[in-house]
């Protein structure tokens, strides 16, 4: 027995029962719905040419808008949501949206590829904007870090960013009944799409999801979709059977106690921003480069976390903030400290049959000097030649009574430098222990070159960043630079 995928496309209910479940949603739009507005450019969420807005219940009786690339979104994570491409933003009457009179009048189409991407990008911030005035340059900046333009005419694709906010942002008559039209196609229990020989499941609990996993131990983990997609449309892979998280609503919670922060597996990096920035605030620079919106609006933490990358951001961030990991199979679940995750290249402590359920961090300590640093070629939309992430525990005599030194790009996993900190605890917190500190970390790892830096970069860098770390906490105990090379 099939559950039919069913969702909303602009104001059209749609329900599909045959489509191959790896099927892209741009795919799908550009095939079958013949909604060719929105493009392909790269297939891998880079570009954002491909840019739609989701809208979905918010759990009180309203609704949440987020941008997704939908070159790697699979088909059946539309169930029980609206889809709305560049297609359905004109007003019943034919009249343009006032993003698109914006994009005509400042000339910012230029050769109109990657223009339909930015449409949706600037829409969802005209959309979503909640202050009485029109929001600045970095805003912009920001809602549009997920958008590459290959003409090199950013300038006047930002004018007509803040051109469209000359009218104000309006509820379209049309979607008045649209929180019951999805509330309607709310399921009791997790969707079991079958198609073409495939299956796909997307439990609601964690009762349904432990049953999906024992059903099926062989079954792909699909969390944001924004790796795995583009084992589909990179190295055309065949996967017979995924498990979806994205429903799950024990995993998407967010939770403070009097002790911990803590974080579902399948929390969004831009539902997580806030929570963490909260508390760490000198990760927002860090977490603002974490991708453009699109991708953290789909990528979660767990997905960040699982994939094991040695170059990802979140792992060092989570490793310095001495975080633990839970862990969820059919038979229960277990916590372990995530220093004691990562055992080899993409290799982790997962069980047959585990996923990823959450992570539990420890509240900030007054006693403890924290700071965040990415290197990378470029700003925007790149990935870390170093990342170092650094809390130092001070004692009330001014010496370091514990250390957590967090790396990526320097070794096959993310890991902390055992060494390093050996050199710091019980020392001052000088510029000297900070060198020595640097000099250690030479025992601690063997970076590799690649096309992002060579290894005597890293190693400078690595060691240099701990200076720098104590240049800025030295006196105030604050650090929130996050700094580039290139």
């Amino acid at each position: 027995m099939s559950d039919p995928i069913r969702f909303l496309l602009g104001r059209t209910p749609v329900e599909i029962a045959d489509a191959d479940p790896t099927t892209t949603v741009l795919e799908w739009l550009r095939g079958p719905a013949r909604r060719c507005g929105t493009k392909e450019g790269c297939a891998e969420g880079d570009c954002g040419a491909c840019t739609v807005v989701l809208v979905e219940p918010d759990g009180a009786g309203g609704t949440s808008a987020r941008t997704v690339n939908s070159c790697i979104q699979f088909l059946p994570t539309l169930d029980g949501k609206q889809v709305l491409t560049v297609e359905d933003l004109k007003a019943e009457d034919g009249t343009p949206h006032p993003v698109q009179r914006a994009m005509i009048e400042t000339h910012a189409a230029q050769c109109g590829f990657c223009t339909p991407g930015f449409v949706m990008s600037l829409y969802h911030l005209h959309r979503t904007h909640k202050g009485q005035t029109p929001p600045g340059r970095e805003t912009l900046d920001r809602a549009l870090g997920g958008n590459l333009c290959r003409c090199t005419g950013y300038r006047p694709i930002l004018d007509a960013g803040a051109k469209m906010f000359e009218t104000p942002a309006q509820p379209d008559p049309r979607d008045a009944d649209l929180p019951a039209r999805l509330a309607s196609l709310a399921r009791g229990k997790g969707l079991a799409y079958r198609a073409r020989d495939k299956v796909f499941l997307a439990p609601r609990t964690r009762a349904e999801l432990a049953a999906a996993l024992a059903a099926h131990p062989g079954a792909r983990i699909l969390s944001g979709g924004t790796d795995l997609g583009l084992e589909v449309t990179k190295a055309h892979k065949n996967i017979p059977a995924l498990i979806h998280l994205g429903e799950v609503a024990e995993l998407k919670r967010i939770a403070r106690t009097a002790t911990h922060l803590e974080l579902g597996a399948a929390v969004t990096w831009t539902r997580a921003f806030p929570a963490l920035t909260e508390l760490w605030p000198q990760l927002d620079e860090l977490l603002a480069r974490f991708a453009g919106p699109p991708i953290r609006n789909a990528g979660t933490l767990g997905g960040n976390v699982a994939n094991a990358s040695p170059i990802g951001d979140s792992p060092p961030v989570f490793l310095a903030l001495d975080a633990d990991i839970e862990l969820f199979g059919p038979n229960g679940s277990r916590t372990l400290k995530l220093a004691d995750f990562f055992l080899a290249y993409r290799k982790t402590a997962l069980a047959p049959g585990e996923i990823v359920a959450g992570l539990r961090v420890p509240l900030p300590r007054p006693e403890t000097k924290f700071a965040a640093y990415k290197v990378s070629k470029r700003f925007d939309d790149d990935i870390s030649a170093v990342c170092g992430v650094f809390a130092i525990d001070m004692a009330a005599n001014g010496t370091v009574a514990g250390a957590r030194l967090a790396y990526g790009g320097m070794a096959a996993i993310p890991k902390r430098a055992a060494r390093a900190e050996a050199a710091l605890v019980g020392a001052p917190w000088t510029r000297e222990a900070a060198l020595r500190a640097g000099e250690a970390l030479a025992g601690d790892f063997a970076p590799l070159s690649d096309m992002r830096a060579s290894a005597a970069y890293r190693a400078k860098v690595a060691a240099n960043l701990l200076i720098r770390f104590h240049h800025e906490t030295a006196g105030t105990g604050v650090a929130t630079r996050v700094i580039a090379y290139g």
